[in-house]
């Protein structure tokens, strides 16, 4: 039996204004709401691309980051990430890594509107270790060393989502080693994640 997750509504200061079914939430008024984006690398500064199941009703089969969400209603952020990417991806995360903590896009397609403050997060796994994505979420996936990402994605030679193409180009300004990444001030989070 699939759970009911809601996602945590908010005003423009980003705080929390009550919460909805994510299920009704994404439609041509989306209210703006929380979520979050983690790029997966492996000690190789390989970056974890995932495409977006088809079945799914916003960007279907677009590539983006490793794993994107909703923090519940009192999660915290890593809380969030960690379920997410066990539950998307079965991968096990520990220790997720705050980048851009006040990131915030809208984006629409076919008539579908995405509205978040979506902070990005960065995590680190062992390439080698198995994982089994859920073809619900995730059509595919493929490693590509960082540099690499960026530059497919930023040139428009992959058709990514959105919110990946702006994070990669915010993300490609930090530095070229994402291990070398500041971290970013969790103070600067939305104010319902504090």
């Amino acid at each position: 039996m699939s759970r009911v997750e809601s996602v945590v509504l908010l005003d423009h200061d980003g705080v929390a204004s009550g919460s909805a079914d994510k299920t009704t939430v994404h439609h041509g008024d989306t209210p703006l709401h929380l979520a979050f984006s983690c790029y997966i690398f492996d000690a190789d500064r390989r970056l974890l691309l995932t495409q977006r199941a088809l079945s799914k009703l916003t960007f279907p089969g677009l590539w983006t980051n490793s794993v994107c969400g909703h923090p519940l209603p009192g999660e915290s952020i890593d809380g969030a990430v960690v379920r997410r990417a066990a539950d998307e991806l079965g991968i096990t995360l520990t220790a997720p890594r705050l980048i851009m903590p006040s990131f915030q896009y809208r984006a629409e397609m076919n008539g579908v509107v995405e509205n978040e403050m979506c902070p990005v997060l960065m995590a680190v796994v062992d390439a080698d270790d198995a994982f089994t994505p859920d073809p619900s979420e995730v059509e595919a996936t493929r490693w590509l060393p960082w540099q690499e990402a960026a530059r497919t994605i930023l040139t428009g030679e992959l058709a990514v989502s959105p919110w990946c193409r702006s994070q990669v180009s915010a993300l490609h300004e930090l530095g070229d080693d994402p291990f070398g990444w500041p971290t970013g001030s969790a103070a600067l989070l939305p104010p319902a994640l504090r």
